[in-house]
């Protein structure tokens, strides 16, 4: 949070929304805490029915900030509401795909009712189809990469590149990654915009005020 708050500072601009791709299970957002301190609105996919969002997104339904529209995709397979966001701009296509596809990879599809079948017909029939010289800018890179191409990922991307929607499926499965650390936390803060639930242990709330993601 303090991250992006030096960053709204340092370009002198207003928050205006957080913008959610899906309820995170690897840290808790800064949502909540950003709209106490700046007055921002909160937008999560509709279909994930958060009472704590101030707007629901979907496909086909654009979402307008200042002279910007965004045009909700609708991505799912690793979590079953992902949503990406495209944004057109004059000297191209920005594409803000959360967990569905990043740098060299995707997001893992063993929880939150993902499913690898699913998350591959949305990048390779939506994601992948967008223009070749479009942004990518992924939720996470733990290599401290910030962007891609779509032409970049779709020619070799090592999960996706030339795969088959089988070959991603035993990729995906022989993954075998351990329970995710935070995810006890992260998934109840998330589904309340990063506001930690009352009944957690005091411990674990420690854990889930702090987002190493922001």
């Amino acid at each position: 949070m303090e991250r992006d708050l030096a960053a709204l500072q340092e370009l002198d601009l207003e928050l205006a929304y957080t913008l959610e791709t899906h309820v995170h299970a690897d840290h808790v957002t800064s949502a909540c805490y950003l709209r106490s301190l700046t007055g921002s609105k909160i937008a999560y996919p509709a279909m994930d029915g958060l009472p704590c969002a101030d707007v629901g997104v979907a496909e086909d339904q654009p979402l307008t900030v200042g002279a910007l529209k965004l045009q909700p995709l609708f991505t799912p397979g690793h979590t079953d509401a992902h949503h990406t966001y495209l944004v057109e701009q004059p000297d191209g296509l920005r594409a803000f795909t959360g967990d569905a596809l990043l740098i060299d990879g995707c997001g893992r599809t063993d929880f939150q009712n993902g499913d690898a079948a699913t998350l591959y017909h949305s990048v390779t029939q939506k994601i992948f189809t967008l223009p070749g010289d479009g942004l990518i800018y992924p939720a996470h890179d733990y290599n401290h990469r910030h962007i891609t191409t779509v032409a970049q990922e779709r020619e070799r991307n090592p999960r996706l590149a030339g795969k088959t929607v089988q070959e991603f499926v035993a990729i995906m499965a022989a993954l075998d990654l351990p329970y995710p650390k935070k995810i006890d936390v992260a998934v109840p803060a998330n589904k309340l915009c990063g506001d930690c639930p009352t009944d957690l242990p005091e411990m674990l709330r420690q854990i889930g005020g702090k987002s190493e993601q922001g």
